[in-house]
């Protein structure tokens, strides 16, 4: 079993104890205690624990180190539910080894690419690697219905027509598909999901235009709040206050915008402090609803920029606080809130889940998207050579 840190709360805040370094090893072939790390799929959640797991964390620019926002929370009754799925989170969210019949409810804050840009990976990937059914969507409306979650995830489908048509012909059409659930986007603390014990609500967030949300996750009498992108607003203020967990952005300070992300100080004013939230202001919304921990992201969380973040961040705030990487995860019960860091490998295969694969559809029942002229150009040789190898494949199995 894994030693955890534990965080007690103690009024308002909930000071850290832990044990000392390295902990007790008797004997020299002895092993440490795995106090630090998280290995997925070696721990399983007690009935009324939550786990969140950084699956993104940066920015839309691409990097290796920082996928762009991606959360994933686990309940201990069996649900998890990924917030945002942003460009290159994938491969970090397949590194858990999760079922992807256990990955098909997303809830996206709003459409930049930097929240749903890997949606085509979960997509494709998980279809292709052992989901049985639906991906299901929630999102917000937009101001005119072409900027809505439902508009996107209609013409997301048109635009990847011939990866579905092709991928139809031999795989199950179910898990193909995408069901969205659009929401109003102006709705305050209104219920958009309640199941099993669960319920997540939204409230509009302020970033860019009209559209974003937060939502807010309450499971065991424990609340864990995403902030999305958002600039410090009321509803965060009023809904978020006493939360266990509170996720807000605090953006990279507008000198660190020019000097690093190729930024103009134009922009780099208009966009540190009114489009997203300055570490400053970041701070100030914590001090003021008082969670039991806070969690600030979205920025590339280096050497270089870390120490200014922070510095913002303290000007304003003194509570406990994590600044995410991707990899960090937290363990939230009504006792106490655990920070390590995943170790994963980074060759994961897929992993069965507990539903039967779907057949295959039956011949003729789907158009070969391949015509004649393609057809007419395969190299008979490699049939011939891979002869015996599917006769004997076929026969294992049962195949006709």
């Amino acid at each position: 079993m894994i030693i955890r840190f534990l965080m007690l709360a103690v009024g308002l805040f909930a000071p850290t104890i832990v044990w000392a370094a390295g902990g007790v090893v008797q004997s020299p072939t002895g092993v440490a205690p795995e106090r630090y790390v998280y290995y997925p799929g070696t721990e399983e959640l007690a009935k009324d624990e939550i786990r969140l797991i950084a699956c993104g964390t940066g920015l839309p620019a691409a990097r290796r180190d920082q996928a762009a926002t991606c959360w994933l929370i686990e309940l201990g009754n069996g649900d998890k539910f990924l917030f945002d799925v942003g460009t290159g989170s994938m491969a970090n969210l397949a590194a858990l080894m999760i079922p992807y019949d256990f990955l098909d409810k997303v809830f996206l804050t709003h459409l930049h690419t930097d929240h749903w840009g890997d949606l085509s990976t979960l997509w494709a990937g998980g279809w292709t690697a052992g989901r049985t059914r639906p991906l299901q969507v929630w999102g917000p409306s937009g101001q005119t219905p072409d900027m809505g979650t439902a508009y996107a995830i209609e013409h997301f489908l048109k635009a990847f027509n011939w990866d579905a048509r092709t991928r139809n012909f031999v795989l199950s059409a179910e898990p193909g598909k995408i069901s969205v659930k659009e929401f109003d986007y102006k709705a305050v603390n209104a219920v958009v999901y309640q199941e099993n014990g669960v319920t997540i609500r939204s409230i509009p967030a302020i970033h860019a235009g009209d559209g974003p949300v937060s939502f807010i996750l309450e499971y065991a009498g424990l609340k864990v709040v995403i902030g999305g992108d958002t600039f410090p607003n009321r509803w965060f203020i009023e809904y978020a206050t006493g939360a266990d967990i509170a996720i807000h952005e605090t953006f990279l300070t507008p000198p660190d915008l020019v000097k690093f992300y190729g930024q103009s100080p134009g922009q780099a004013i208009i966009v540190g402090t009114m489009i997203h939230t300055s570490p400053q202001a970041f701070g100030k919304v914590m001090s003021t609803i008082k969670p039991r921990h806070a969690i600030g992201y979205h920025f590339f969380n280096e050497q270089n920029t870390h120490d200014n973040i922070m510095q913002g961040v303290r000007s304003t705030y003194s509570g406990p606080l994590s600044l995410a990487v991707d990899d960090m995860v937290w363990n939230i019960t009504k006792d106490w809130i655990v920070e390590r860091m995943i170790v994963s490998p980074d060759q994961a295969w897929g992993v069965v889940g507990p539903n039967k694969p779907p057949a295959p559809p039956a011949p003729g029942s789907v158009p070969n998207p391949i015509s004649d002229f393609i057809k007419a150009g395969r190299w008979l040789p490699a049939e011939e050579a891979q002869a015996p190898m599917v006769d004997k494949f076929k026969k294992d199995n049962d195949l006709k």
